[in-house]
């Protein structure tokens, strides 16, 4: 037989990922060709991706074919929709008589010459291999599929090759896969399998996990965000572990001297799944080390360069993409070992989403990651295992360990799901998405402290943590177009806090942000008195000063711990709005505040009124808090400099006389942040009378202005903003206060430089708002739940006044 021959008797069988694209779905399903795409027209652009081959559809049609076995799968199917067997015994009859059938000769043949073929390449004798199902109507772009099909890892040998291609072809049957088929209506014999043979790559050394080119829970289309855990990635798809975040904002890929990191999240990873070290093919799962639990999987330049192929993969084809990585733990080379279309937020695309609001109170239960951006409420059905999901109540929130493809017909039912085990890349989360179920994934404690039958709340609506209230709590839901919104003169921005919420609000037609709260990064997510982290010596408690050490233990110094956490909160603030200004305050807590963070005792004296004391500029420039001072300024560089958001423009907080203003900004200056250097622009919150009465001295000092009505209110009536017993009186709609407002502006204009305001006035009250538009006042900052209702009101107000 010559080798002409040889050659088209093995493409009837096998196809190398080098000769197979896209457009042979149908000859080796959609995850092999999409591995062959990868291969072939990614490779030019760095994209590493491991040799191997597939087996055609044609031959698993002859596999069928030659043992009888349509016959036996439509009589057992038949059987199970009459009711004469149950899915568990029909699906257990199919896999049975796949497992006992033979594979053809030819087939056989061509298998074992490739595999062969592919030692010779690797070098290797018997080269492990990872064995993948991959099925005709797998990876589509309405539907995912996802693991409904098994995988074999760490296969070695021909002869456990041919095996692991049995087993692969018995998976197209298993009970969760015909369930979901059912689900979908596709018919199970028109559904075909091709089996991709592949390099193992030694993440069970290394690491691996998943990267969508798209924001999974908000749609925000201009990021990459990647899960990373130690060991071989079906931890993460399976959602065993509670994997690293990493989030990138693509457009400033393109400049290699940004590094655009816009989240790092260390995972608990409390397990990693490795080959079996007893010599035999197969996994084993073990516990992590400490050390793997608190580290970060990857580094900068490993997370970018990740990124870079998501955008390279995502342009090729011209979609949202869901990929799967590994780095190979022997050699440190990245791998790319799967590419689909993104399947849920791809759907979703347009101009109308849902906002959702939580009006009740209660005790939050438990946390985790939010998967949705919905909220239900029901009682706990606690369910740990597949034999006991009969028990399960419809429409009841379902509260079990991790969830796998066999879970797929009760989450269907479930009006939420939470789980101990997984992140946003987990099994769990993907199939929530698809089904459009609320869900919070990697509680850790969720099946321990959710008791079955009680009542509870799941909120998706707060950000990327989602919370289990107890009780049914009252909320309600919007549909809201953002095509049909009128457009406005004055500028309309948003106050963001949590950077975790923010992304959530990338579709509101907003001018950018107007108040970032930097104090919301540090006290939650940074959580350490500042000065603690400059001087960790003076806390002289064990217990604070062992949690400050835990806190920051990543990172090579206190310091850079505070400025990494701070920077890249911000940077996903401003990502969010790119190119359109974002005004980040400088941390303007009060004594009191300071004082509750960690090591804060011993760095905070008590004060009478912490409203009108140590508070805001005068911190910035005095010995106790200018070191402290000097990292906010450092985190600041490092999100307009190194991240490359420029659109970062700082405020100055509670700036009480001209000769402060100038202080601090010598301060700031001599910490690399320049007024007018890289465009550099700074404002001051226009909040104490003082500065209305010689508005036109600090307008040489600053940029713009944006006025604090809650402060400036509290000052000019001199009531404390906190009291319940003046609360009557408290009112910014005070003529004493609108005519401070009204002088500003006018100050401002005079002075020619921009003023807007950030307080909560215009969210609560339509009549504060039309008085500012008015007053042609520049801009209003709104809280972004009420943005969308304030804004129709602003612009009835501009079509009567302007």
């Amino acid at each position: 037989m010559d080798s002409a021959h040889e050659a088209s008797l093995a493409s009837a069988h096998v196809l190398w990922f080098e000769k197979t694209g896209i457009g042979d779905i149908f000859r080796v399903g959609g995850k092999n060709a999409s591995l062959g795409e990868l291969t072939q027209a990614l490779r030019t652009r760095g994209v590493k991706v491991p040799d191997g081959f597939a087996t055609t559809v044609d031959a698993y049609r002859q596999f069928l074919a030659l043992n009888g076995l349509e016959k036996v799968i439509s009589g057992c199917l038949d059987a199970y929709r009459s009711g004469d067997s149950t899915l568990r015994e029909a699906g257990d009859a199919i896999r049975q008589a796949i497992l006992a059938a033979e594979i053809p000769p030819g087939t056989a043949a061509s298998i074992r010459e490739s595999y062969i073929q592919l030692c010779r390449r690797t070098g290797e004798a018997n080269v492990a291999v990872a064995v993948r199902s991959s099925a005709t109507a797998e990876d589509l772009p309405d539907a995912s599929f996802a693991g409904q099909q098994e995988t074999y890892l760490n296969v070695s040998g021909i002869d456990a090759v041919l095996e692991a291609c049995r087993k692969c072809y018995a998976s197209l049957f298993t009970d969760r896969a015909i369930s979901y088929r059912e689900i979908k209506n596709f018919g199970h014999l028109d559904v075909a399998l091709s089996v991709g043979i592949q390099r193992m790559v030694r993440s069970d050394a290394g690491a691996s996990g998943v990267m969508f080119s798209i924001d999974t829970e908000s749609g925000f289309p201009r990021c990459v965000v990647i899960s990373a855990t130690w060991g071989l990635g079906e931890t993460v798809v399976q959602g065993t572990v509670n994997p690293d975040k990493y989030q990138v904002f693509k457009p400033f890929l393109v400049d290699r001297g940004l590094v655009p990191i816009i989240q790092r999240e260390v995972g608990s990873k409390e397990q990693k799944l490795i080959y079996s070290q007893d010599g035999n093919s197969g996994t084993l799962m073990v516990k992590t080390t400490r050390h793997e639990q608190k580290a970060l999987v990857l580094s900068d330049a490993e997370v970018l360069t990740l990124a870079r192929w998501a955008v390279a993969v995502e342009e090729h084809y011209g979609r949202p993409m869901d990929m799967e990585w590994a780095k190979d733990g022997t050699t440190g080379e990245l791998f790319m070992v799967q590419a689909r279309p993104e399947t849920v937020q791809t759907q979703r695309q347009g101009t109308t989403f849902n906002m959702y609001h939580l009006h009740g109170q209660g005790r939050v239960l438990t946390v985790g990651a939010a998967v949705g951006d919905a909220i239900a409420a029901g009682t706990v059905s606690r369910v740990l295992e597949t034999a006991d999901i009969d028990s399960f109540v419809d429409g009841s929130i379902l509260v079990t360990r991790m969830t796998d493809p066999d879970w797929v017909p009760v989450m269907k039912r479930a009006a939420a799901i939470v789980t101990d085990h997984g992140g946003p890349t987990s099994h769990a989360a993907i199939i929530s998405r698809e089904l459009g179920v609320p869900a919070i994934v990697g509680t850790g404690n969720a099946t321990q402290v959710l008791k079955p039958g009680s009542p509870v709340t799941v909120s998706c609506s707060e950000g990327e943590q989602g919370r289990v209230y107890e009780g049914a709590l009252d909320y309600d839901a919007e549909e809201v177009d953002t095509g049909t919104l009128p457009a406005t003169q004055t500028q309309l921005m948003v106050n963001i806090g949590s950077p975790a919420a923010a992304l959530r609000w990338w579709r509101l037609p907003a001018a950018g942000v107007g108040l970032a709260r930097m104090e919301f990064i540090i006290n939650n997510l940074i959580r350490v008195h500042p000065m603690a982290l400059v001087h960790p010596e003076r806390v002289t408690d064990d217990g604070e000063a062992a949690a400050i050490a835990s806190l920051w233990s990543n990172h090579r110094t206190p310091h850079d711990y505070f400025i990494d956490v701070l920077a890249t909160g911000i940077a996903k603030i401003a990502a969010t709005f790119h190119p359109k200004p974002v005004v980040v305050r400088l941390s303007d807590f009060k004594s009191n505040e300071y004082g509750h963070l960690i090591g804060g005792r011993f760095f905070e004296r008590p004060e009478e009124n912490p409203m009108l004391g140590f508070r805001g500029a005068s911190r910035y420039y005095s010995t106790a808090y200018r070191e402290a001072f000097a990292l906010e300024c450092r985190a600041l560089k490092r999100v307009r400099e190194t991240a490359g958001f420029n659109n970062v423009i700082v405020m100055v907080p509670f700036c009480r006389t001209v000769q402060e203003g100038e202080m601090v900004l010598e301060v700031m200056a001599k910490n690399g942040l320049v007024r007018g250097q890289n465009g550099l622009e700074i404002y001051m919150m226009c909040e104490i009378p003082s500065n209305v009465v010689r508005a036109a001295e600090f307008a040489r000092l600053f940029d713009g202005f944006s006025i604090g009505s809650n402060d400036l209110t509290q000052l000019v009536l001199g009531i404390d903003r906190d009291s319940e017993q003046l609360s009557d009186l408290f009112d910014e709609r005070d003529p004493a206060v609108t005519a401070m407002i009204s002088q500003a502006i006018r100050e401002a204009h005079k002075a020619g430089i921009k003023i807007g305001l950030c307080g909560q006035g215009p969210s609560n009250h339509p009549d504060f708002a039309e008085f500012l538009v008015g007053e042609e006042i520049d801009s209003i900052s709104l809280n972004p739940d009420t943005f969308l209702r304030t804004l129709p009101l602003i612009a009835d107000a501009e079509f009567r006044w302007l």
